[in-house]
């Protein structure tokens, strides 16, 4: 006798709800199973006690480890800055590769980049003593000028790391959910570096939820699996009246003969200095001059859960897999354990 003979309509109706259920997870899961990660972005892998603690409490499996960059070097597209393995990754956490690109490299032909890029990822992981990798990310701030390259390059790379029985996946800024996705296994949303550092006022560059809330409403039909990336970071902002000048790196600002505090988030520079100082200036160098002033910033907790939140009110499973950007003990310890928990368990 047929099965349908003793199953009520609730029944079929409960079957049919959990198998809509099912097809809609697998559409969008990205990952095989929840899991904690971590970017790490240092030209060095060396991990102190304190990093190690950090990924063994929270439980992190997955670590997106910045290899190197390709730039233009000489009229071609060449690796820079490629990782030293200094130290090694616990043994438990998957190390998925990650190549930054510039974009004005994607105005060259990269036909024969890609598959130098994935021959150097190999070469690396068996030098280093690492299993092969299951993924590889590629990040780079393509725009619609230099989309079609930027994709032409990514089915190239995605062709040759399936033939090795490897995903790849892909960074997503914000301006990008209002464009085509790449072609690509997975995308990375990147909830960070949201404003303008180069712009004074109230919004923080790192992370306000008002830069956020304009691509919102891309989030849910983006046709691509999607995990995000929250950012554990801050930034020292160099300013020369409203002139933006520099991201200063590790400067201290508690030295009186050299700052003076102000209100909020603003110190004065006191004393110029006769060399350019340490910061990501582009192509210049920046020199900090008396009456400069330094803004500092660091997303708040609160700012970063009630973005979280809002994406996930809009896409359940974008915060399946949480990336915290990054890993580094220099800020690591500025937030407690239970924004950890929370921000990777929402």
């Amino acid at each position: 006798m047929p099965l349908s003979k003793f199953l009520t309509f609730s029944h079929w109706l409960l079957v049919a709800t959990t198998l809509l259920a099912l097809l809609s997870c697998s559409h969008d899961r990205g990952v095989e199973r929840p899991v904690p990660s971590v970017y790490y972005w240092r030209t060095s892998l060396i991990l102190d006690s304190a990093e190690r603690v950090f990924l063994s409490e929270h439980g992190v499996g997955r670590m997106y480890v910045r290899y190197f960059d390709v730039v233009m070097r000489d009229g071609r597209p060449m690796p820079n800055a490629t990782l030293q393995f200094v130290d090694t990754v616990p043994g438990n956490i998957e190390v998925v590769p990650t190549v930054f690109i510039i974009e004005n490299c994607l105005r060259h032909n990269l036909d024969s980049v890609a598959g130098l890029l994935v021959d150097r990822i190999v070469q690396m992981n068996e030098t280093n003593d690492l299993p092969a990798p299951r993924e590889v990310q590629i990040d780079c701030d393509w725009t619609r000028n230099s989309q079609e390259a930027y994709f032409a390059f990514l089915r190239h790379v995605r062709q040759l790391l399936a033939q090795r029985g490897m995903r790849l996946s892909a960074t997503i800024r914000l301006h990008q959910l209002a464009m085509t996705p790449p072609p690509v296994d997975e995308g990375a949303l990147m909830v960070y570096n949201t404003g303008d550092a180069a712009r004074s006022g109230d919004h923080n560059p790192i992370l306000d939820y008002r830069d956020v809330e304009p691509y919102l409403r891309y989030v849910a039909d983006y046709n691509l699996p999607l995990c995000a990336a929250y950012p554990v970071f801050g930034w020292q902002l160099l300013f020369g009246g409203s002139e933006f000048k520099a991201i200063l790196h590790d400067q201290n600002l508690q030295d009186t003969t050299l700052f003076k505090p102000l209100s909020g988030n603003e110190y004065l520079v006191l004393q110029s200095r006769d060399n350019p100082v340490l910061s990501d200036a582009g192509d210049k160098s920046a020199w900090m001059s008396a009456g400069d002033h330094v803004r500092v910033w660091q997303p708040s907790t609160q700012e970063v859960e009630r973005v979280a939140r809002a994406l996930g009110a809009q896409r359940r499973s974008i915060n399946r897999q949480v990336i915290i950007y990054h890993l580094d003990n220099k800020y690591l310890n500025q937030y407690d354990n239970q924004f950890y928990e929370t921000i990777y368990h929402l």
